[in-house]
């Protein structure tokens, strides 16, 4: 386990040539990620020195609050874009296939993975900066798509993201003008790897995954 102050790494992810999104995008991108994980640092650094002593004095509350305030920003920010970078791929496809488990929740879920993925995509397109996410309940196996803004208002407790798409305007925007986002998304489904998104489902549901996969092949 992490201890508070201990110093995170940035991952390195071998994403290039992707379909629609340039190597430029993903370079500043990048870039943008590893500033979360050295601010996410700072903020926990900061947070075991004031608790170093076992305490929180009234006169470090204030400066204590905001700190942990802003920890959910940054942290979220560093989690959320390992997982979008983690869920792309070079050669991807924009449909998980026949066979898939998650094209059976999604039909199980919304009649059809066409509908699940209009859902989807329309979450993407709302107003606001932040990120669609495809969580999986893992109680039930049902997939529910949600707008999250910024990086910690809308995440659902206990449930597992599945695929995360980043809609704030650095993702896109030295490839595509503001009002082109409907084309980002339609980018970023190309470059989708199912591998990616179904090992999650195994992660936040292994008894149900393994249940649908044994039913999907007999």
């Amino acid at each position: 386990m992490l201890k508070l102050h201990e110093a995170y790494k940035a991952k390195v992810f071998d994403l290039h040539d992707l379909n629609g999104i340039s190597d430029r995008t993903l370079e500043m991108h990048f870039k943008l990620y590893e500033g979360y994980v050295e601010a996410t640092n700072k903020l926990r650094e900061q947070l075991s020195e004031i608790i170093q002593d076992g305490k929180v004095d009234q006169e470090e509350m204030p400066a204590y609050s905001e700190l942990t305030r802003r920890l959910g920003f940054e942290f979220n920010g560093r989690l959320l874009h390992e997982y979008y970078f983690g869920n792309l791929t070079q050669h991807g496809s924009d449909h998980p296939g026949r066979n898939s488990v998650f094209q059976e929740a999604a039909e199980d879920g919304f009649g059809s993975f066409d509908r699940w993925k209009a859902d989807f995509c329309s979450v993407g397109k709302m107003r606001g900066v932040g990120w669609a996410i495809c969580y999986l309940e893992p109680a039930s196996g049902h997939l529910s798509n949600h707008w999250i803004t910024l990086h910690e208002h809308g995440n659902l407790a206990g449930f597992t993201p599945l695929l995360v798409m980043d809609v704030w305007e650095h993702a896109y925007l030295l490839d595509y003008k503001p009002s082109e986002r409907a084309d980002y998304i339609s980018a970023f489904f190309s470059n989708v790897s199912w591998k990616a998104v179904e090992l999650r489902m195994e992660f936040g549901a292994p008894t149900l995954f393994a249940r649908t996969a044994k039913a999907g092949t007999s």
